[in-house]
């Protein structure tokens, strides 16, 4: 669903199968990604975890989410990406009847050594 907004495209995003209850996505390291030398750009992993997060609340939710607008959103950078693939899954750990929160984490090569985790609390739109 994400994968084919405009921003989603420049990026390069792909979604991938994931568990029941998450999504998960797939960003291709490209040279206009890349922040300091051999290292891709921040924001560009703080995006990957938004748009992790949005996609979650989008198939779950589906067209009843409306247009969600973030009230918060907090990413905890843990190591420096590499100009190599990177990857996102999320879940929404709550959901209420206006207000959701969506976990996510991005990895690069091993899942289990995260570079960054996300979370969002999102209103709900009409």
């Amino acid at each position: 669903m994400i994968a084919r907004t405009p921003y989603a495209q420049m990026l390069g995003i792909e979604s991938m199968a994931a568990e029941p209850g998450m999504v998960a996505l797939r960003m291709p390291a490209t040279a206009q990604l890349e922040g300091r030398p051999g290292f891709l750009y921040g924001g560009v992993i703080a995006s990957l975890l938004e748009l992790a997060c949005l996609d979650a609340i989008a198939q779950d939710r589906g067209d009843a989410a409306g247009r969600p607008k973030p009230i918060n959103m907090s990413f905890d950078f843990l190591r420096g990406g590499l100009m190599i693939d990177s990857f996102a899954e999320a879940r929404l750990s709550r959901v209420g009847r206006r207000i959701v929160h969506a976990d996510a984490i991005c990895w690069q090569a091993d899942r289990n050594r995260p570079m960054a985790t996300g979370r969002m609390h999102l209103l709900l739109g009409g």
